[in-house]
């Protein structure tokens, strides 16, 4: 049986999924509110439920956001110049003929998702909170909805690309969010630097 390595705790594979789960649900049903969409408003029960279902999602996705720092906040301001060649050769996915540099536990573009994620998330989460609580101030209105939009708009657009590359383009990563572990040796292939700094290598 092959050696496993973990790369995620159990309580960061728990917050990933609240935060996925969350934000799945937030993305569903706030399409419906801009759409209009009855259908989906009739599987909460009605756009009231679904409206309280959206408010205390957005809650939860929140807190999730926010303690998501803990585990990857640190790592995703830190760059080298392996990560600026990873750049230039686009991280592999667009030749197999390109030299991909030794990663870290995590690649540049991993990292630059998470800070768009960040802060594409307090953004939504802000604005969303505005529209909740703050219906009578007609500018603080105006400015969550204009944030929210263009917020969402790169939330529907990041996540789905962020879903399709930890999955079919990288066969054998979907495993980490269940279990936290790899193979010890696609460890040391795809993040040879963690596992020297690991002390694995």
């Amino acid at each position: 049986m092959a050696e496993m390595v973990r790369k995620s705790s159990a309580d960061e594979i728990l917050n990933h999924w609240i935060l996925a789960v969350s934000c799945i649900l937030l993305i569903i049903t706030g399409f419906a509110f801009l759409f209009q969409m009855e259908s989906v408003g009739s599987v909460f029960g009605g756009f009231n439920t679904m409206k309280t279902v959206h408010n205390w999602g957005g809650v939860i996705f929140s807190l999730s956001l926010l303690y998501s720092m803990r585990h990857y906040l640190k790592d995703a301001f830190e760059y080298d110049a392996d990560d600026r060649q990873w750049f230039k050769v686009a991280g592999g996915y667009l030749s197999k003929n390109v030299k991909v540099p030794p990663m870290g536990k995590y690649n540049p573009g991993q990292k630059l998702y998470y800070l768009a994620i960040l802060l594409a998330g307090i953004a939504i989460s802000l604005s969303g909170f505005g529209i909740w609580l703050m219906k009578e101030n007609a500018t603080v209105m105006l400015l969550s909805h204009l944030v929210h939009n263009v917020a969402f708009i790169i939330f529907v657009i990041a996540v789905p690309v962020h879903i399709y590359l930890s999955t079919l383009a990288n066969p054998g990563t979907f495993r980490i969010m269940v279990s936290g572990t790899l193979p010890l040796e696609t460890a040391k292939k795809k993040y040879p630097k963690w596992m020297k700094a690991a002390g694995k290598m």
